[in-house]
């Protein structure tokens, strides 16, 4: 069913703690999705109206677990069912992650967190809520979820990695990645976060020539000065051929930026003309899936 021109993409998140729901809404997150966990129950169709309808918000990944109100919980199969008459059975998932009881028992220890059923205000029920009991109260609790789950993810041996890889193919999601060609002056120091670097200060530099010295890689008279040096073009297609043959495998690495960083002096001739010339070829020649965009650090010091 659609609203307007949305078509809404609502994902109930839920699942035993500990078996890495947190990290099923950052994965989502990632996808595209708008997160936010642990909402009452009762106001998740009023939230979802709001953001489908007056934010334009069409892809909705909601957290539901044990923290909310037991009575709360109760009630999903009410929301769960209102939710599909506004929206349709395909708009609305339900994905459930669970792990084994062993596993989860490990995964506590290790953290040394306290399981959402053992912070209890009565004592008498600390007592016997210990983790193993609290494990097995919580299946009980969310069984209302569990039972109408469209998709069930084991957690117990997966990385996440691989949970990523499992959500991607359960809901279709498909993988892209943004190239970022960023510009940039090594006298300004070098970008921190790039993941690739490359110093084309070897190359003619139109700084020493008066006429140019103002200008930038993206003038034509500097582009002309660079026409002259048979260098520069062959040591940007160097860089070029390198990144054309291997960029492509990003798609199937979990990634979804990669920073290929171009270094002058000051970030003004040279690094500016290669990158936009490497952004440009890159985009006509890489899959639909990755898209590049270039950016020029010193560009305020021009």
């Amino acid at each position: 069913m659609t609203t307007g021109t949305l078509t809404p993409q609502v994902v109930i998140v839920s699942g035993r703690s500990g078996s890495g729901k947190t990290s099923v809404l950052n994965t989502l997150e990632d996808f595209g999705y708008y997160p936010i966990d642990n909402l009452p129950l009762s106001l998740i169709p009023q939230v979802v109206d709001k953001l489908v309808h007056h934010s334009k918000i069409s892809k909705i990944a909601l957290g539901v677990d044990v923290r909310i109100p037991q009575a709360d919980l109760s009630e999903f199969a009410s929301v769960y069912d209102e939710l599909l008459a506004s929206y349709g059975d395909i708009a609305i998932k339900v994905l459930y992650v669970t792990a084994q009881e062993s596993v989860l028992i490990a995964r506590f220890d290790a953290t040394r967190r306290v399981h959402p059923l053992m912070v209890e205000s009565d004592s008498n029920q600390v007592a016997t809520l210990n983790l193993p009991n609290a494990i097995r109260k919580e299946i009980e609790l969310l069984e209302p979820i569990a039972t109408r789950a469209d998709i069930k993810i084991d957690t117990s041996t997966l990385n996440i990695h691989e949970l990523k890889e499992q959500i991607r193919h359960h809901l279709g999601v498909d993988n892209v990645v943004t190239v970022n060609i960023l510009s940039f002056g090594f006298k300004y120091s070098s970008p921190i976060d790039a993941d690739f670097i490359f110093d084309v200060r070897i190359l003619p530099n139109p700084h020493w020539r008066g006429d140019l010295k103002d200008q930038t890689g993206m003038d034509n008279a500097v582009k002309a000065f660079f026409a002259e040096y048979s260098e520069v073009d062959a040591m940007a297609d160097d860089i070029f051929i390198f990144f054309d043959k291997w960029l492509p495998q990003f798609l199937h690495n979990n990634r979804h930026t990669v920073t290929i960083a171009i270094g002058c002096t000051g970030g003004k001739h040279r690094s500016v003309y290669v990158a936009q010339y490497l952004a440009q070829k890159l985009a006509n020649t890489l899959p639909k899936k990755m898209i590049v965009r270039v950016k020029h650090r010193e560009k305020s010091k021009w």
